[in-house]
């Protein structure tokens, strides 16, 4: 290992991005069985959602630091970049000095041309039941740690993201993760931490260059599991260090994670809509003349409840849809990452809004009652009434009847 920067002839590197998106319509394809995790329970397939293939799409995607994967380099990475500068800061003499490692794995008229032209880039189309798309695609570079890579991901999302919306998504409600795999080194992961700055950087997919106490932050949801493994997880992305290149199991459990995120968000969606629905029918326009429009307050009732039951099924199949729970690796790390996208909060918030769900559905119910009452008083007093009146017409009749027999 050469000081400042890793050598490895086998060294990989390449990115993931997937985009997890609603559909209008539900998704159909062929079940596909989930990988066990390096450490999984024997019910581990049972214990998550299953994927269905859904098919592919192609997209052109550009950057001279691709790999062509039938041409793999032969000779050691070029240097990481410095560290990136400051907003208006000017390029220092060092900065400007070519570097003294040229790109390996083609000649320089054939990087130009490459970077100019693209390389067109397959992305797998999957789903998740009943209405959830996953695009995924993936692409190798030369290296990882430098600023470019920001916008090969940014191409790549874009591409992801035209698809999902081409498809029938809907991109305001879909979630976006990049994956960063290092494969094919020699020695402890611990020494790509060195850059740990534009590391941090790609994790929060933040341009700018990272207070101390902020990459510190970032970089401490890590997560090993042999020795020379290494997986570090934020909100945007995750790198995962492996010698192997062995991560899929792990980045399926990136999408699950990435899966209950969204599906949270959309439960709330949905239960704000209803919520909304709900306050309009208790506090509308007539709210307050309850007596006379009993067949709507039933009706109104009825959707109370149908939205009351809805809520709760869902909430529920959310909490049961997956069950890595234990000491086992899978668990810990899909616990980790369900912890940096703070679904206990959004479930928390779920929570709350099915209670109000719970109050409204008491004050309609109330309301219905004390109708009910009021209906069966005002029927007895106008029967009373009635029958005073009729017994008053007999009265009369009678009167007349002994007045005239006189």
């Amino acid at each position: 290992m050469t000081a400042g920067r890793i050598v490895s002839v086998d060294m990989k590197q390449r990115m993931t991005i997937f985009i997890l998106g609603e559909m209008a319509e539900g998704v159909r394809g062929e079940g596909l069985a989930p990988q066990a995790a390096k450490s999984a329970p024997a019910y581990y397939q049972m214990s998550v959602p299953q994927q269905v293939a859904v098919g592919t799409e192609k997209a052109v995607v550009s950057g001279q630091w691709l790999v062509d994967s039938e041409q793999r380099k032969e000779t050691a990475p070029p240097p990481y970049p410095p560290p990136s500068r400051g907003r208006g800061e000017e390029k220092t003499a060092k900065e400007t000095t070519p570097s003294p490692y040229p790109l390996p794995s083609r000649e320089r008229g054939e990087e130009e041309e490459t970077a100019k032209a693209g390389r067109e880039v397959t992305f797998e189309l999957r789903g998740y039941a009943p209405d959830i798309l996953l695009v995924r695609g993936t692409v190798e570079v030369e290296d990882l740690f430098q600023h470019a890579t920001f916008d090969l991901e940014a191409q790549m999302l874009a591409a992801a993201r035209k698809i999902l919306v081409v498809r029938g998504g809907n991109a305001a409600f879909s979630e976006e993760y990049t994956a960063f795999v290092v494969a094919g080194y020699e020695g402890p992961p611990e020494q790509f931490l060195k850059h740990s700055s534009i590391l941090a950087s790609l994790l929060k997919s933040e341009r700018l260059e990272l207070d101390p106490r902020e990459v510190e932050y970032t970089l401490q949801s890590q997560i090993k599991y042999e020795m020379n493994d290494l997986t570090i997880i934020d909100w945007d992305g995750a790198f995962l260090f492996d010698p192997e290149g062995d991560v899929e199991e792990d980045l399926n459990l990136l999408m699950l994670a990435n899966l209950q995120l969204l599906r949270h968000r959309i439960m709330d969606r949905q239960l704000d809509e209803r919520l909304a629905h709900m306050a309009a029918l208790v506090g509308g326009p007539g709210s307050g003349r309850l007596l006379f429009r009993s067949k709507e307050l039933a009706q109104d009732l009825m959707d109370i409840v149908q939205a009351r039951m809805q809520s709760i099924t869902e909430l529920q199949r959310l909490e049961r849809e997956i069950k890595l729970i234990g000491d086992w690796y899978s668990a810990r790390f899909y616990d980790l990452a369900t912890a940096k996208f703070k679904i206990a909060q959004w479930r928390s918030g779920i929570q709350s809004k099915l209670e109000s769900i719970e109050d409204i559905y008491t004050v309609v119910v109330e309301n219905f009652s004390v109708s009910a009452k009021h209906r069966a008083e005002w029927v007895q007093i106008i029967i009373f009434f009635v029958l005073q009146v009729g017994w008053l017409g007999l009265i009369v009749l009678e009167f007349f009847y002994f007045t005239r027999g006189r």
